[in-house]
């Protein structure tokens, strides 16, 4: 019987379209590096190096949390628009990251282009806190205060850029009162500067809750729509006549051009990952919502958030030109 006749043009051809599926079925062959734009200790930074220990366990390799705080958190989002497309370095992608560039005259990423968008994930729990002793009960005691003396009270955030500061120069603008905005680089140091008076307020993420629950911070407000589980005699925003809620939400990304099949693979950990008991248990302790989008719906979410931070910077007087 004649054997069929295999030339080299069709040896190299079958070659080349074996070599992306072998390359997507040894994926990941190392480890992953999953960048963090907060210090160590933040609740989101806590969230995520869960995520990264359940992850890795369906990856089977390692997801390797690595903090690159700083220039208003967008410092990871530099280093994952910089890195291979390949799968092997993926971080968080926040709010921040589309205020960071549209408030900056010379941004050093474009989060529409630069970025290919995983899944979302959840968003952070905020609240506006104070000392325990403070002589502040309720958000209107502070707010009467702040009328009273313009200037003299003081808040802390992340930075001017940050979603707390955002939301406190809009609150401090319905409100009619002013404020003196103090910028930290992280968690600790910002709640350390609450206990040792420095400040006088704190508007952050959920990472205060163990503080009020051990009695050192008095928490005023919770930005969601509804009062937090875990601490039922707080208020929300809206129910302390302040028409807001804030959740912002965050999620996964990479760098553009990711092979959609690598995506498929870290998004398919991420999830099962995200609803991991031992996720949701950090979850339920930092009073975290699940706002799980997969990468079609997460990557026009995103185009979404890009234009209603443009109209909130816009607003506020913060977008350039």
């Amino acid at each position: 019987m004649r054997q069929p006749v295999v030339t080299r043009r069709a040896t190299l051809a079958g070659a080349l379209l074996a070599a992306p599926a072998l390359a997507q079925g040894s994926f990941p062959a190392h480890p992953i590096r999953l960048l963090i734009p907060w210090p160590p200790g933040a609740s989101a930074d806590v969230f995520l190096r869960t995520i990264a220990e359940q992850a890795g366990k369906r990856l089977g390799q390692q997801v390797v949390p690595e903090n690159r705080p700083g220039a208003n958190a967008s410092l990871a989002a530099v280093a994952m628009k910089d890195a291979k497309p390949d799968g092997y370095t993926i971080g968080q992608s926040h709010t921040g990251v589309f205020r960071a560039a549209l408030s900056s005259e010379r941004p050093t990423y474009n989060p529409l282009t630069d970025f290919t968008y995983i899944i979302q994930l959840s968003g952070s729990a905020h609240g506006i806190v104070v000392r325990a002793d403070s002589p502040w009960q309720t958000l209107q005691q502070l707010f009467a205060d702040a009328r009273a003396n313009p200037g003299k009270l003081t808040y802390g955030t992340f930075g001017p850029a940050s979603v707390q500061n955002m939301v406190m120069v809009d609150i401090q603008q319905r409100q009619g009162i002013e404020m003196t905005h103090v910028p930290y680089r992280g968690g600790g140091e910002l709640y350390t500067g609450l206990l040792s008076r420095q400040i006088d307020v704190v508007a952050d993420a959920s990472g205060w809750a163990q503080l009020v629950q051990d009695g050192q911070f008095r928490l005023l407000a919770v930005w969601s729509s509804e009062r937090m589980p875990r601490f039922p005699d707080a208020p929300t925003l809206q129910q302390a006549g302040i028409d807001l809620v804030v959740n912002s939400p965050y999620g996964l990304a990479g760098p553009r051009g990711m092979d959609p099949a690598i995506v498929g693979k870290l998004h398919d950990a991420m999830k099962e990952a995200l609803f991991d008991p031992a996720t949701r248990e950090v979850m339920a302790r930092f009073n975290m919502p699940l706002l799980y989008l997969n990468t079609a719906d997460y990557d026009a979410a995103s185009r979404r958030q890009h234009d209603i931070e443009r109209e909130n910077l816009r607003r506020l007087g913060m977008l350039p030109g």
